[in-house]
């Protein structure tokens, strides 16, 4: 059985590129992303006006690879031709170790 395994970007975005940012985001580099044939879904969240969490659910650790080593070159690219300056990203890969549901 494969692992979850889940690749996570946090972007803090400059207050006056919060509409061009978010409307990229869920318009063309999401979707994008998802067409590389790597991740089961994605969530986009805003925590304030200008911080974001995009987590992706790869399909393993492999599509993981896969992605990282063939289409985030490309990806990471077009994105900086949106956005050269005013966000600052950061990037981190977790093991999902359980998921708990509430049965109520």
């Amino acid at each position: 059985m494969n692992q979850t395994v889940i690749y996570e970007i946090t972007a803090v975005v400059r207050v006056e590129l919060v509409e061009e940012y978010e409307k990229y985001m869920r318009e063309r580099h999401i979707p994008d992303l998802l067409k590389t044939g790597c991740f089961r879904g994605a969530n986009f969240s805003r925590s304030s006006e200008n911080r974001y969490r995009i987590r992706y659910e790869a399909f393993s650790q492999k599509a993981l690879d896969n992605y990282l080593a063939n289409d985030a070159d490309i990806l990471r690219a077009d994105f900086l031709t949106h956005f050269p300056e005013g966000v600052e990203l950061s990037r981190e890969v977790w093991e999902v170790l359980q998921v708990f549901y509430n049965d109520n």
